[in-house]
């Protein structure tokens, strides 16, 4: 798919249909994540990676936002190492390389760090930004009404 193409249609899925994600898929995307540009080249995303019955209700506990995705994706990053712009450079990166797969996904901001840390101690010196529901769209699966509704790039953009 052309870029400009994949940005205008990529969208957040909110309901995935109950078809597991191919281990190849799941790679690139985690490979686009891996590649991302980061300050200084210090690296300091972290991609936890929840696939197993327990692992997914462990992390649905953690938000509101429950779509029963066959994988999510929880992005991090070290403090010690730099801010969460990489950590969400590297989750935008993946979520585009989702969809260009044919997978869907929603950036999650909307979770309990407390209870993240609480249940995943794999997440100790970490600090969560994203959670990234992964998977294939339901049949019944459509973009939100407002989607396509875009303000003028006039007004969006300021030139100096």
């Amino acid at each position: 798919m052309d870029f400009e193409k994949l940005c205008a249609e990529r969208y957040s899925l909110r309901k995935y249909a109950d078809r597991p994600v191919e281990a190849e898929k799941l790679e690139k995307v985690l490979e686009a994540g891996h590649n991302a540009p980061t300050a200084h080249n210090l690296q300091p995303q972290r991609i936890l990676v929840m696939q197993s019955r327990e692992a997914l209700e462990k992390a649905e506990e953690c938000t509101a936002c429950k779509f029963h995705a066959p994988v999510i994706l929880v992005v991090a990053y070290d403090p010690a190492k730099a801010w969460n712009r990489d950590a969400t450079i590297a989750a935008t990166q993946m979520m585009l390389q989702a969809a260009d797969l044919g997978l869907g996904t929603c950036y999650v901001g909307m979770f309990s760090q407390e209870k993240l840390h609480e249940l995943f101690p794999e997440m100790k010196g970490l600090v969560a930004t994203a959670m990234l529901p992964l998977g294939y769209p339901a049949e019944t699966a459509h973009p939100s009404r407002l989607h396509t509704d875009r303000m003028p790039l006039d007004e969006m953009v300021i030139r100096l």
